[in-house]
């Protein structure tokens, strides 16, 4: 994770401008929205979505949960 964010190394370009642009700048940020609610977001895929989803559970957290 760099200096500017803390989001795990492994996203790609387009996830980590949609998920900054959004106001995900850190890991618990992305305890507040669904998995399914960031998948909306341009630029997005599953493999975006596993990176952040694993380094969630590596901190004992996750995704909020769907309602």
């Amino acid at each position: 994770m760099d200096d500017q964010s803390e989001l795990p190394p492994g996203i790609g370009k387009p996830a980590t401008r949609a998920f900054t642009g959004a106001g995900y700048t850190r890991l618990e940020d992305f305890t507040r929205a669904t998995e399914a609610e960031l998948a909306c977001l341009h630029g997005v895929g599953p493999k975006a979505l596993r990176i952040i989803r694993e380094a969630l559970e590596t901190r004992g957290q996750t995704y909020k949960p769907t309602e």
